[in-house]
């Protein structure tokens, strides 16, 4: 299992995902699930991955090989970021095809794998797509401007209440870290080490920042603590449930 998410705002693009996999409860490892393609002054592109650890491995060393050998279509010379959410499904979905020929040994072998993509060409806005292993894309909305993939419920809520297209960048990077930090908590599939990076709007260039979070760095660990601490303050400070039942008890007639 892993998290992923990626955040629309009117300054850029917000990434951040978590590097646990695993394949099995004694086949616990990590590798990165945030891969960067760009062309200084022309492009930025940003991929993440979620799924079927082969699958997706297949799919980036592809991408890879197209730049290599100069393919026709390729991340360099695309003129859509939508062509590119395109490129990847379709690449996606030939490694599907590879395990998931009927009444073949890998009958019934989930190999999906989902994908972020996020980016800028020259000439047009930042763009945000979220690729399903059927190959087909969305991109997010005005009013929740994110995408998230894999163990997407327990980092949700925060980002419904705290997310919107104009909030600060410092503010956007905080709170994907909460959503994966509390997906961490309920699940241990999921896990650092971390890595977050912000996408300057117009930039075309890597990154504006990026950071890696070990399990025990001291950010990480000062981020847990005070998120825990004010759940429990803002807990204790919500108004008093005892006149609800004192308003509803009334004589039965």
């Amino acid at each position: 299992m892993t998290y992923c998410l990626a955040i629309a705002l009117e300054e850029g693009l917000v990434f951040c995902s978590d590097s646990r996999t695993n394949a099995g409860a004694d086949r616990v490892s990590t590798y990165s699930k945030m891969h960067r393609f760009s062309v200084p002054y022309d492009r930025s592109m940003v991929i993440l991955t979620a799924g079927n650890l082969a699958t997706s491995q297949a799919v980036i060393a592809q991408i890879q090989r197209d730049l290599e050998e100069e393919a026709e279509f390729n991340i360099f010379n695309a003129r859509y970021v939508s062509d590119i959410a395109d490129y990847v499904g379709e690449i996606s979905l030939q490694e599907q095809r590879k395990y998931n020929k009927k009444g073949g040994p890998n009958a019934g072998f989930n190999a999906g794998a989902s994908f972020i993509l996020g980016g800028q060409i020259k000439g047009h806005g930042p763009e945000l797509y979220m690729i399903y292993p059927e190959g087909n894309h969305i991109t997010a909305s005005k009013r929740y401007p994110y995408l998230q993939i894999g163990e997407t419920k327990y980092g949700k809520p925060i980002l419904d209440r705290i997310i919107r297209p104009d909030t600060p960048v410092e503010t956007a990077m905080r709170c994907a870290l909460v959503s994966i930090d509390s997906t961490m908590r309920s699940n241990v599939t999921v896990g650092p080490p971390l890595e977050c990076l912000f996408y300057r709007r117009d930039s075309l260039m890597p990154q504006e920042q990026y950071c890696l979070l070990e399990e025990d760095h001291p950010y990480l660990a000062d981020l847990r603590n005070g998120w825990d601490d004010n759940i429990r303050l803002a807990f204790e400070n919500l108004p008093s449930i005892s006149a609800v039942f004192e308003d509803a008890e009334s004589p039965v007639q």
